[in-house]
């Protein structure tokens, strides 16, 4: 067994060791293109602002080495180049190209997460009718079956310390397991959720902690098939591999539970259905007819809950802990909106308004990678200067380079969005928005923004995502206050950012001080 791992290092540490050399010594047409030196000051938990910083020094566009070499840009022209006009030329993959596997195909399957080329058409073709607005609007009544938060609520009239990010935390999981599985997660009386809810909420904090499964699965799975890899990582003495072997093992035994038991009532007919969570009108019931168990298993348990929990419960923790810092807005929010239809939830302007300027201030996701297939010229709408000091209209990348969109960058660029984009104003999704903007044409499928997005890989569940937080705010917000509390709360780097108390917790929570005002 120690001779496995010496060899899956050594595998490791030869890459590592040419991707150096290739970056750092070998001369290519990105060397002229400016950035920091070589650095590790923005690497921790706790840099999530240093990409705007970066961008504030270096520009739209430059280079930035950790020791691999990254091209780091938030040009819309140069964005548009890579997630629209050239989409398969840079695929998602952050690794070797044309793997047979990679970390995430091995621990959730062939879902459209993973998905490159033809295959991640196929899978969007059939996925896109699914999250429709026309589907949605059939599907409302579900996202307010799924908020049963009130059995573990405070008392009216009386101020609790709560764990605010939990709270967020069980009730979008709870909303997306009734919503797309059919399938519920958390009664909210109890204080965990089931099994696989708990093992959902696990997989990246867990998956962060295994760089050396991230690192080698892409080489071992030239040699060797996804059973043996599975076999050699469930019993290998790594903690964290075995842990996330474990959780993916559990997500999988569940998942296939799960599409039995839906399979079985849409045998037996409509009257089974619509005794079962969801109606039989959940996402899951839709897909059922048009894939197998292995992409069921792919597609809706793994990548659409993993991909929707985290960034939406984050999204709602931030919205509330802004509401919390700014009263008026709370207050202005608050009226009676209980249970609204989808239509009625789309003409609340207001509540669009936070939505929005908390989406754009403060993405769930601040950066997405890319990795250029080919050897390619990507243009720019902002030319730079080189480390010759000539102008630069376009970039000669090479086959291998690293793409890393800033996402936040694009949000918060002040030649877009004024003087003002560094502050919350949720007032200016009121108005007519700056022309520099409407001219730039930011490819995002959301509002001019980065935060979902563009083109064919695009957050498939933006709109649901929408509808999901609508919902929970509006329902919410007429029935609690939420204020600060004394102690601080930090906002920590990882694939999604999320709140903790304090610098020195790595836990996700946030503590708010919540009153009952009209239960």
């Amino acid at each position: 067994m120690l001779s496995f791992l010496s060899i899956t290092a050594l595998a490791v540490s030869i890459y590592l060791v040419w991707k150096i050399h290739r970056n750092l010594v070998a001369r290519r047409p990105e060397d002229n293109i400016p950035g920091p030196p070589l650095d590790s000051w923005f690497l921790g938990r706790h840099k999530i602002n240093k990409w705007v910083k970066l961008a504030r020094t270096y520009g739209s566009t430059f280079t930035v080495k950790l020791p691999i070499e990254f091209l780091v840009s938030h040009d819309p022209k140069a964005l548009h180049h890579v997630f629209v006009k050239e989409a398969d030329s840079f695929p998602r993959h952050p690794g070797l190209m044309s793997v047979p596997r990679s970390d995430f195909q091995l621990l959730i399957g062939p879902g459209i997460l993973t998905a490159e080329g033809v295959h991640h058409r196929r899978q969007r073709k059939l996925l896109n009718p699914v999250f429709s607005s026309a589907r949605l609007r059939d599907m409302t009544h579900i996202f307010y079956a799924g908020r049963r938060y009130r059995g573990r609520l405070p008392s009216e009239g009386v101020d609790h310390e709560m764990d605010v990010n939990g709270w967020m935390a069980r009730t979008t999981l709870e909303m997306l397991g009734q919503a797309g599985l059919g399938y519920s997660f958390d009664n909210f009386l109890e204080d965990s959720t089931d099994e696989f809810g708990d093992s959902l909420k696990k997989f990246f904090p867990v998956l962060s902690k295994s760089p050396l499964l991230q690192l080698s699965v892409p080489f071992m799975s030239y040699y060797l098939s996804e059973s043996v890899l599975r076999f050699l990582w469930r019993h290998i003495p790594y903690k964290q591999s075995r842990a996330i072997i474990e959780i993916s093992d559990t997500m999988y035994r569940r998942s296939k539970d799960i599409i039995a038991k839906k399979k079985l009532a849409l045998a037996k007919g409509d009257q089974a259905l619509a005794h079962q969570v969801g109606e039989g009108k959940d996402i899951m019931s839709i897909c059922c007819e048009r894939m197998d168990d292995e992409e069921l298993i792919a597609q809706m348990s793994c990548h659409f809950i993993l991909a929707g929990m985290d960034t939406t419960s984050n999204a709602l923790s931030r919205i509330l802990y802004l509401l919390s810092e700014h009263p008026e807005v709370q207050e202005k929010l608050r009226g009676d909106r209980s249970d609204l239809a989808y239509d009625d939830l789309t003409r609340l302007p207001y509540l669009d308004a936070v939505c929005r300027e908390t989406l754009r201030l403060y993405a769930p996701v601040p950066i997405a990678g890319r990795m250029a297939a080919k050897d390619t010229v990507v243009p720019l709408l902002h030319p730079i200067k080189g480390r010759d000091g000539r102008e630069m209209h376009e970039l000669v990348i090479t086959r291998g380079t690293f793409f890393i969109t800033n996402i936040q960058a694009t949000n918060v660029d002040k030649t877009l969005w004024g003087e003002d984009a560094e502050e919350w104003k949720p007032e200016r999704w009121l108005g007519p928005l700056p022309s520099s903007l409407e001219d730039a044409r930011v490819p995002g499928v959301y509002a001019h923004l980065m935060t979902f997005a563009a083109g064919s890989t695009a957050c498939i569940g933006f709109k649901f995502s929408q509808v999901e937080m609508k919902v929970i705010l509006a329902s919410m917000l007429p029935c609690f206050s939420f204020s600060l509390t004394k102690k601080e709360v930090v906002w920590n780097s990882s694939p999604v950012i999320y709140p903790s108390m304090g610098y020195e917790s790595d836990k996700p929570e946030m503590l708010l001080m919540v009153k009952s005002i009209n239960v």
